[in-house]
C-alpha cells in the first residue's frame, strides 16, 4: 500500500464576523497517500482555499491536527514550509522584480540550498515546464500560463511529497488553462507525488484519482 503522506484529523475554522464566529470548516479529515491525486470542488467562499491553508501550514486551525510525511516521518507541515508541502497559487504569488529563474531559485534559498545548486536545479525545473528561453524574464513579460508554470517550477524545487493546488487555473484562458491542467497531472505522475487540487471545473476534478466537495464546512465525497 503507497505510503501516507497528508493526514489531518477533525479540522475546525471561525472567522470573526459581527454577529460571532462564522464557522467556514467543520471536523474536516482527509487522508491522502503518495501518488494520489484528490480534487476539491466547492463554491466561493466554501472554504477551500482555508482548508489547503491549513493543509499546508500556513494557518492553524481552531481545532484538530495536520500531519505531512517528512525525513523522520510524519510531521506538522509548519515544521517543513517549503519542503514536504509546495504550494501553487491561483494567482501565481511570483516576486515581480525577480526573474523566472530567480523566482524559482529562491524557494530553494530559503530553504538553506546554496546558490549555485538552488540556480542549476531551478533552471532544470524551468526546462521542464518548457520555459528554458525564458530564465531571464521578468513575470510582467511573461504570459500567465508561464507565471504559472514559473510558479509550478518553485513548487516543485524542494522535492515536496504533496502539492497544493488552488485553482491554478483560474487566471488562463481556457486553452491556456488546458496546457497547464496537462502539465500538472503529467509532472505529478510521473514523480509519484501526491495533489490536492482545489478548482471549480468539474471537468478538471473528473481527471483526479478522488473526488471531494467542500459545502457547509463539511468535506464528503462527490
Amino acid at each position: 500500500m503507497p505510503d501516507l503522506v497528508l493526514h489531518a484529523v477533525g479540522l475546525a475554522k471561525a472567522f470573526a464576523a459581527p454577529a460571532g464566529p462564522l464557522p467556514v470548516l467543520v471536523d474536516v479529515s482527509l487522508e491522502v497517500y503518495a501518488g494520489e491525486s484528490v480534487s476539491i470542488r466547492g463554491s466561493s467562499g466554501s472554504g477551500k482555499t482555508t482548508l489547503l491553508q491549513l493543509l499546508g501550514g500556513l494557518d492553524q486551525p481552531d481545532a484538530g491536527a495536520v500531519q505531512v510525511a517528512g525525513p523522520r516521518g510524519l510531521v506538522e507541515p509548519r515544521t517543513c514550509l517549503g519542503q514536504g508541502v509546495g504550494f501553487v497559487f491561483q494567482n501565481y504569488q511570483l516576486m515581480p522584480e525577480l526573474t523566472a529563474l530567480e523566482n524559482v531559485a529562491l524557494a530553494a534559498r530559503i530553504a538553506g540550498v546554496p546558490s549555485a545548486l538552488a540556480s542549476a536545479d531551478a533552471r532544470e525545473l524551468l526546462g521542464l515546464v518548457g520555459l528554458g528561453d525564458r530564465l531571464a524574464h521578468l513575470p510582467a513579460s511573461l504570459s500567465g500560463g508561464e507565471c504559472q508554470r514559473v510558479a509550478l517550477a518553485r513548487a516543485l524545487i524542494n522535492r515536496p511529497v504533496v502539492l497544493l493546488a488552488d485553482e491554478p487555473t483560474g487566471n488562463l484562458d481556457e486553452r491556456t488553462a488546458e496546457e497547464v491542467m496537462q502539465l500538472l497531472l503529467a509532472i505529478v505522475a510521473a514523480r509519484g507525488l501526491a495533489l490536492v487540487l482545489v478548482t471549480h471545473s468539474r471537468e478538471f476534478a473528473e481527471r483526479t484519482d478522488r473526488r471531494l466537495v467542500l459545502s457547509g464546512g463539511v468535506l464528503s465525497p462527490a
